[in-house]
Protein backbone atom coordinates (compact mmCIF):
# COMPACT_ATOMS: atom_id res chain seq x y z
CA UNK A 1 0.00 0.00 0.00
CA UNK A 2 1.36 3.42 -0.91
CA UNK A 3 -1.07 5.78 0.69
CA UNK A 4 1.76 7.70 2.32
CA UNK A 5 1.48 11.47 1.95
CA UNK A 6 4.42 12.72 -0.10
CA UNK A 7 5.39 16.29 -0.89
CA UNK A 8 8.04 15.54 -3.52
CA UNK A 9 5.67 13.90 -6.02
CA UNK A 10 2.43 15.77 -6.51
CA UNK A 11 -0.11 14.13 -8.70
CA UNK A 12 -3.23 15.65 -7.24
CA UNK A 13 -4.14 18.82 -5.39
CA UNK A 14 -7.10 18.76 -3.04
CA UNK A 15 -8.40 22.21 -2.21
CA UNK A 16 -9.26 22.62 1.45
CA UNK A 17 -9.66 26.37 1.43
CA UNK A 18 -13.18 26.09 2.85
CA UNK A 19 -12.22 23.72 5.63
CA UNK A 20 -10.26 24.96 8.71
CA UNK A 21 -6.85 23.34 8.98
CA UNK A 22 -7.43 21.99 12.50
CA UNK A 23 -10.58 20.17 11.43
CA UNK A 24 -8.89 18.77 8.35
CA UNK A 25 -5.87 17.69 10.39
CA UNK A 26 -8.09 15.81 12.82
CA UNK A 27 -9.87 14.07 9.93
CA UNK A 28 -6.49 13.22 8.37
CA UNK A 29 -5.26 11.67 11.61
CA UNK A 30 -8.40 9.54 11.94
CA UNK A 31 -8.03 8.34 8.34
CA UNK A 32 -4.42 7.41 8.98
CA UNK A 33 -5.38 5.45 12.09
CA UNK A 34 -7.99 3.53 10.10
CA UNK A 35 -5.80 2.86 7.08
CA UNK A 36 -2.48 2.03 8.73
CA UNK A 37 -3.35 -1.41 10.18
CA UNK A 38 -3.86 -2.78 6.65
CA UNK A 39 -0.20 -2.04 5.88
CA UNK A 40 1.16 -4.60 8.32
CA UNK A 41 2.14 -8.19 7.73
CA UNK A 42 1.48 -11.09 10.11
CA UNK A 43 5.06 -11.76 11.20
CA UNK A 44 6.35 -11.36 14.74
CA UNK A 45 7.23 -7.96 16.12
CA UNK A 46 10.96 -7.22 16.32
CA UNK A 47 10.70 -4.55 18.98
CA UNK A 48 11.97 -4.74 22.56
CA UNK A 49 9.72 -6.89 24.77
CA UNK A 50 8.91 -4.97 27.90
CA UNK A 51 10.05 -7.78 30.18
CA UNK A 52 13.55 -7.22 28.74
CA UNK A 53 13.34 -3.46 29.04
CA UNK A 54 15.39 -3.33 32.24
CA UNK A 55 18.37 -4.54 30.23
CA UNK A 56 17.81 -2.06 27.41
CA UNK A 57 20.11 0.95 27.67
CA UNK A 58 19.18 2.73 24.44
CA UNK A 59 16.15 4.58 25.75
CA UNK A 60 15.88 7.88 23.91
CA UNK A 61 13.86 9.80 26.45
CA UNK A 62 12.65 13.34 25.89
CA UNK A 63 14.29 14.73 28.99
CA UNK A 64 17.81 14.81 30.26
CA UNK A 65 18.03 12.84 33.48
CA UNK A 66 19.82 14.02 36.60
CA UNK A 67 22.69 11.60 37.13
CA UNK A 68 23.81 10.33 40.50
CA UNK A 69 27.10 12.17 40.10
CA UNK A 70 25.32 15.45 39.34
CA UNK A 71 23.08 14.97 42.37
CA UNK A 72 26.15 14.66 44.55
CA UNK A 73 27.69 17.79 43.04
CA UNK A 74 24.43 19.72 43.42
CA UNK A 75 24.19 18.66 47.06
CA UNK A 76 27.67 20.09 47.68
CA UNK A 77 26.70 23.30 45.87
CA UNK A 78 23.70 23.67 48.17
CA UNK A 79 25.84 23.42 51.31
CA UNK A 80 28.73 25.80 50.58
CA UNK A 81 29.64 28.28 53.30
CA UNK A 82 31.47 30.63 50.97
CA UNK A 83 31.90 31.45 47.29
CA UNK A 84 32.78 34.52 45.21
CA UNK A 85 29.71 36.35 46.56
CA UNK A 86 29.77 35.75 50.32
CA UNK A 87 31.56 34.12 53.22
CA UNK A 88 30.14 32.97 56.55
CA UNK A 89 31.71 34.52 59.63
CA UNK A 90 32.61 32.69 62.83
CA UNK A 91 28.98 32.88 63.95
CA UNK A 92 27.70 31.33 60.72
CA UNK A 93 26.27 34.60 59.39
CA UNK A 94 26.83 35.12 55.63
CA UNK A 95 28.58 38.38 54.73
CA UNK A 96 28.92 39.94 51.28
CA UNK A 97 32.33 40.11 49.59
CA UNK A 98 33.15 43.59 48.29
CA UNK A 99 34.13 43.94 44.64
CA UNK A 100 34.87 46.53 41.91
CA UNK A 101 32.22 49.25 41.36
CA UNK A 102 30.40 48.52 44.62
CA UNK A 103 29.43 51.70 46.45
CA UNK A 104 30.47 51.83 50.10
CA UNK A 105 29.30 54.01 52.95
CA UNK A 106 32.01 54.49 55.58
CA UNK A 107 31.08 56.16 58.85
CA UNK A 108 33.66 57.48 61.33
CA UNK A 109 32.51 58.10 64.91
CA UNK A 110 34.21 60.80 67.00
CA UNK A 111 32.49 61.17 70.34
CA UNK A 112 28.80 61.62 69.66
CA UNK A 113 29.44 62.88 66.14
CA UNK A 114 29.49 60.79 62.99
CA UNK A 115 30.91 61.63 59.60
CA UNK A 116 29.88 59.54 56.60
CA UNK A 117 31.71 59.24 53.30
CA UNK A 118 30.41 57.50 50.21
CA UNK A 119 33.05 55.82 48.06
CA UNK A 120 32.96 53.75 44.88
CA UNK A 121 35.39 50.86 44.61
CA UNK A 122 37.42 51.40 41.44
CA UNK A 123 37.95 48.87 38.65
CA UNK A 124 41.06 47.55 40.39
CA UNK A 125 39.12 46.93 43.59
CA UNK A 126 40.77 49.79 45.52
CA UNK A 127 39.58 52.74 47.59
CA UNK A 128 41.19 55.79 49.21
CA UNK A 129 39.81 56.97 52.55
CA UNK A 130 41.08 59.56 54.99
CA UNK A 131 44.85 59.02 55.40
CA UNK A 132 44.79 55.73 53.51
CA UNK A 133 45.40 55.54 49.76
CA UNK A 134 44.83 52.72 47.26
CA UNK A 135 43.64 50.14 49.73
CA UNK A 136 42.77 46.84 48.04
CA UNK A 137 39.33 45.85 49.38
CA UNK A 138 38.48 43.01 46.97
CA UNK A 139 36.81 40.01 48.63
CA UNK A 140 36.72 41.75 52.03
CA UNK A 141 33.44 41.78 53.92
CA UNK A 142 32.23 45.14 55.31
CA UNK A 143 33.22 44.04 58.83
CA UNK A 144 36.66 42.94 57.67
CA UNK A 145 37.18 46.27 55.88
CA UNK A 146 36.12 48.17 59.02
CA UNK A 147 38.72 46.26 61.07
CA UNK A 148 41.45 47.00 58.50
CA UNK A 149 40.56 50.70 58.47
CA UNK A 150 40.59 50.85 62.28
CA UNK A 151 44.00 49.22 62.36
CA UNK A 152 45.51 51.56 59.76
CA UNK A 153 43.86 54.73 61.10
CA UNK A 154 45.15 53.96 64.60
CA UNK A 155 48.50 55.40 63.49
CA UNK A 156 46.79 58.78 62.95
CA UNK A 157 43.68 58.77 65.18
CA UNK A 158 43.31 57.66 68.80
CA UNK A 159 40.88 54.75 69.09
CA UNK A 160 39.03 55.23 65.77
CA UNK A 161 35.55 53.77 65.39
CA UNK A 162 34.54 52.81 61.87
CA UNK A 163 31.39 51.28 60.37
CA UNK A 164 31.18 50.06 56.76
CA UNK A 165 28.07 49.13 54.83
CA UNK A 166 27.52 48.43 51.15
CA UNK A 167 25.19 51.09 49.79
CA UNK A 168 24.98 49.78 46.23
CA UNK A 169 25.74 46.20 45.12
CA UNK A 170 27.20 46.08 41.64
CA UNK A 171 30.11 43.69 41.34
CA UNK A 172 28.34 40.33 41.63
CA UNK A 173 25.51 38.97 39.50
CA UNK A 174 23.83 35.98 37.87
CA UNK A 175 21.71 35.59 34.74
CA UNK A 176 18.15 34.22 34.70
CA UNK A 177 16.90 33.22 31.24
CA UNK A 178 14.03 31.39 29.59
CA UNK A 179 10.53 31.27 31.03
CA UNK A 180 11.13 33.97 33.62
CA UNK A 181 8.17 36.22 34.40
CA UNK A 182 10.38 39.29 34.67
CA UNK A 183 11.57 38.74 31.10
CA UNK A 184 8.06 38.27 29.74
CA UNK A 185 6.48 41.37 31.28
CA UNK A 186 7.59 44.96 30.66
CA UNK A 187 5.50 46.11 33.64
CA UNK A 188 7.23 43.96 36.23
CA UNK A 189 9.30 46.88 37.51
CA UNK A 190 12.46 44.79 37.16
CA UNK A 191 15.27 44.85 34.68
CA UNK A 192 14.38 42.81 31.64
CA UNK A 193 17.94 41.90 30.63
CA UNK A 194 17.96 38.83 32.87
CA UNK A 195 20.82 39.96 35.11
CA UNK A 196 20.13 39.72 38.82
CA UNK A 197 22.49 41.55 41.18
CA UNK A 198 23.66 39.36 44.05
CA UNK A 199 23.77 41.00 47.46
CA UNK A 200 24.82 38.02 49.54
CA UNK A 201 24.03 34.35 50.02
CA UNK A 202 21.40 33.58 47.36
CA UNK A 203 19.80 30.22 46.63
CA UNK A 204 18.33 29.09 43.32
CA UNK A 205 14.81 29.68 44.64
CA UNK A 206 15.87 33.15 45.84
CA UNK A 207 17.22 33.99 42.39
CA UNK A 208 14.03 32.93 40.62
CA UNK A 209 11.95 34.93 43.09
CA UNK A 210 14.15 38.00 42.53
CA UNK A 211 13.69 37.61 38.77
CA UNK A 212 9.90 37.65 39.10
CA UNK A 213 9.20 33.92 39.25
CA UNK A 214 8.59 31.54 36.36
CA UNK A 215 5.78 31.55 33.79
CA UNK A 216 2.94 29.07 33.43
CA UNK A 217 4.68 27.59 30.37
CA UNK A 218 7.93 26.88 32.24
CA UNK A 219 9.28 23.34 32.38
CA UNK A 220 10.62 23.70 35.91
CA UNK A 221 11.60 20.03 36.10
CA UNK A 222 14.30 20.74 33.53
CA UNK A 223 15.83 23.90 35.01
CA UNK A 224 19.41 24.28 33.81
CA UNK A 225 22.30 25.75 35.80
CA UNK A 226 25.43 26.71 33.86
CA UNK A 227 28.54 27.28 35.96
CA UNK A 228 32.06 27.68 34.64
CA UNK A 229 31.22 25.99 31.35
CA UNK A 230 29.40 22.99 32.82
CA UNK A 231 25.63 22.42 32.80
CA UNK A 232 23.50 20.79 35.48
CA UNK A 233 19.83 19.82 35.28
CA UNK A 234 17.83 20.71 38.40
CA UNK A 235 14.28 19.63 39.18
CA UNK A 236 12.83 22.83 40.61
CA UNK A 237 9.52 21.03 41.18
CA UNK A 238 11.18 18.72 43.71
CA UNK A 239 12.60 21.71 45.55
CA UNK A 240 9.29 23.55 45.75
CA UNK A 241 6.90 20.63 46.25
CA UNK A 242 9.03 18.02 47.99
CA UNK A 243 11.43 20.25 49.89
CA UNK A 244 14.53 18.75 48.29
CA UNK A 245 17.10 21.19 49.68
CA UNK A 246 19.96 19.26 48.08
CA UNK A 247 19.03 20.70 44.68
CA UNK A 248 18.53 24.26 45.94
CA UNK A 249 22.07 25.30 45.07
CA UNK A 250 23.75 28.47 46.32
CA UNK A 251 24.18 30.82 43.37
CA UNK A 252 27.68 32.04 42.57
CA UNK A 253 28.86 35.09 40.63
CA UNK A 254 28.54 34.46 36.88
CA UNK A 255 26.00 31.61 37.14
CA UNK A 256 23.36 31.27 34.42
CA UNK A 257 19.95 29.75 35.21
CA UNK A 258 17.76 28.80 32.25
CA UNK A 259 14.17 27.57 32.63
CA UNK A 260 13.05 26.07 29.29
CA UNK A 261 9.66 26.23 27.67
CA UNK A 262 7.42 23.28 28.42
CA UNK A 263 7.49 20.98 25.35
CA UNK A 264 4.27 20.16 23.53
CA UNK A 265 4.36 16.57 24.78
CA UNK A 266 4.94 17.54 28.41
CA UNK A 267 2.91 15.41 30.79
CA UNK A 268 0.87 13.94 27.93
CA UNK A 269 0.18 10.43 26.70
CA UNK A 270 -1.11 9.56 23.26
CA UNK A 271 -3.37 6.47 23.37
CA UNK A 272 -4.49 5.40 19.91
CA UNK A 273 -5.57 2.48 17.77
CA UNK A 274 -8.05 -0.15 18.85
CA UNK A 275 -9.17 1.37 22.14
CA UNK A 276 -12.67 2.61 22.86
CA UNK A 277 -11.65 6.20 23.61
CA UNK A 278 -8.45 7.13 21.75
CA UNK A 279 -7.01 10.53 22.52
CA UNK A 280 -4.50 12.60 24.48
CA UNK A 281 -4.38 12.09 28.23
CA UNK A 282 -2.40 13.36 31.20
CA UNK A 283 0.38 11.05 32.33
CA UNK A 284 -0.69 11.82 35.91
CA UNK A 285 -3.86 9.84 35.27
CA UNK A 286 -2.06 6.81 33.84
CA UNK A 287 1.38 6.13 35.22
CA UNK A 288 1.62 2.68 33.64
CA UNK A 289 0.34 0.76 30.61
CA UNK A 290 -2.57 -0.81 32.46
CA UNK A 291 -3.70 2.60 33.65
CA UNK A 292 -3.51 3.93 30.08
CA UNK A 293 -5.63 1.10 28.68
CA UNK A 294 -8.24 1.58 31.40
CA UNK A 295 -8.19 5.35 30.85
CA UNK A 296 -8.89 4.83 27.15
CA UNK A 297 -11.91 2.61 27.85
CA UNK A 298 -10.18 -0.76 27.32
CA UNK A 299 -9.35 -2.36 23.96
CA UNK A 300 -11.93 -3.08 21.27
CA UNK A 301 -12.95 -6.53 20.02
CA UNK A 302 -10.76 -6.01 16.93
CA UNK A 303 -7.61 -5.30 18.89
CA UNK A 304 -4.46 -7.39 18.58
CA UNK A 305 -3.53 -6.55 22.16
CA UNK A 306 -0.63 -9.00 22.12
CA UNK A 307 1.10 -6.58 19.76
CA UNK A 308 0.57 -3.35 21.68
CA UNK A 309 3.48 -1.00 21.07
CA UNK A 310 4.86 1.97 22.99
CA UNK A 311 6.79 4.64 21.09
CA UNK A 312 9.14 6.68 23.28
CA UNK A 313 11.61 9.47 22.61
CA UNK A 314 10.39 10.65 19.21
CA UNK A 315 12.71 13.66 19.53
CA UNK A 316 12.54 14.60 15.85
CA UNK A 317 11.33 13.13 12.55
CA UNK A 318 14.96 12.30 11.66
CA UNK A 319 15.80 10.36 14.85
CA UNK A 320 14.63 6.80 15.44
CA UNK A 321 12.63 6.44 18.67
CA UNK A 322 12.60 3.53 21.08
CA UNK A 323 9.76 1.15 20.14
CA UNK A 324 8.65 -1.39 22.75
CA UNK A 325 6.15 -4.22 22.55
CA UNK A 326 3.80 -5.26 25.34
CA UNK A 327 1.34 -8.14 25.54
CA UNK A 328 -1.73 -6.43 26.98
CA UNK A 329 -3.67 -9.69 26.68
CA UNK A 330 -1.25 -11.39 29.07
CA UNK A 331 -1.42 -8.36 31.33
CA UNK A 332 -5.22 -8.29 31.51
CA UNK A 333 -5.99 -12.00 31.51
CA UNK A 334 -2.94 -13.60 33.12
CA UNK A 335 -1.85 -10.73 35.41
CA UNK A 336 1.62 -10.72 33.80
CA UNK A 337 2.92 -7.61 35.56
CA UNK A 338 6.10 -7.69 33.47
CA UNK A 339 4.03 -6.23 30.65
CA UNK A 340 2.88 -3.28 32.78
CA UNK A 341 5.57 -0.84 31.73
CA UNK A 342 5.85 2.48 33.55
CA UNK A 343 4.99 5.28 31.15
CA UNK A 344 6.83 8.52 30.58
CA UNK A 345 5.76 11.92 29.31
CA UNK A 346 5.23 11.92 25.56
CA UNK A 347 4.78 8.15 25.19
CA UNK A 348 2.54 6.95 22.35
CA UNK A 349 0.56 3.77 23.10
CA UNK A 350 -0.80 2.11 19.96
CA UNK A 351 -3.06 -0.97 19.96
CA UNK A 352 -3.12 -2.37 16.40
CA UNK A 353 -5.93 -4.12 14.56
CA UNK A 354 -3.54 -6.53 12.86
CA UNK A 355 -0.23 -8.09 13.90
CA UNK A 356 2.60 -5.66 13.18
CA UNK A 357 5.55 -6.78 11.13
CA UNK A 358 8.99 -5.21 11.25
CA UNK A 359 9.11 -2.30 13.68
CA UNK A 360 11.52 -0.31 11.50
CA UNK A 361 9.06 -0.63 8.64
CA UNK A 362 6.25 0.41 10.98
CA UNK A 363 8.13 3.57 11.93
CA UNK A 364 8.89 4.31 8.28
CA UNK A 365 5.27 3.79 7.23
CA UNK A 366 4.00 5.90 10.11
CA UNK A 367 6.47 8.77 9.93
CA UNK A 368 3.75 11.11 8.69
CA UNK A 369 1.45 10.13 11.55
CA UNK A 370 4.17 10.48 14.17
CA UNK A 371 5.17 13.87 12.78
CA UNK A 372 1.53 14.93 12.85
CA UNK A 373 1.19 13.93 16.51
CA UNK A 374 4.49 15.20 17.88
CA UNK A 375 5.39 17.98 15.44
CA UNK A 376 2.19 19.38 13.87
CA UNK A 377 3.96 22.52 12.60
CA UNK A 378 6.60 20.43 10.81
CA UNK A 379 3.83 18.23 9.40
CA UNK A 380 2.00 21.29 8.08
CA UNK A 381 5.14 22.79 6.52
CA UNK A 382 6.06 19.47 4.88
CA UNK A 383 2.74 18.36 3.48
CA UNK A 384 0.83 21.58 2.94
CA UNK A 385 1.31 24.67 0.80
CA UNK A 386 -1.13 27.35 1.84
CA UNK A 387 -4.54 25.64 1.47
CA UNK A 388 -3.42 22.64 -0.60
CA UNK A 389 -2.55 19.14 0.52
CA UNK A 390 0.03 17.23 -1.55
CA UNK A 391 -0.83 13.56 -2.12
CA UNK A 392 1.04 10.93 -4.07
CA UNK A 393 -1.73 8.64 -5.32
CA UNK A 394 0.63 6.09 -6.83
Amino acid sequence: MNAIINKSKISNHLSISRMPFRIFSAVTALLLLVLLPSCYSSTAVKGIPVEDLVMAQDQRVLKKKITKEDKEVLALMSQVRSNKVFIENSEGVPEYRIGPLDVLEITSHVGDKAETATLTVNNQGRISYSFIDNLDVRDMTPNQLAEVLIQKLSAFIKKPRIDVVVKEFTSKGAIALGEIAGLRSSTSGRSNNGRITLTGKTTLVDLIALSGGYTLDADIKQTKLVREGKSYIINLYDILEKGDANQNVIIDDGDVVDIPLMPAVHERLYIMGEVNSPGIYSVKNAVDLLGAIVLAGNVTSLAKETNTIIVRGYSSPENAPLVMMADVKALLRNADVRQNITLEEGDLIYVPRMVIGDVNEWISNNSALLSFIFYPKTFQDTYFTKNYLHINSK
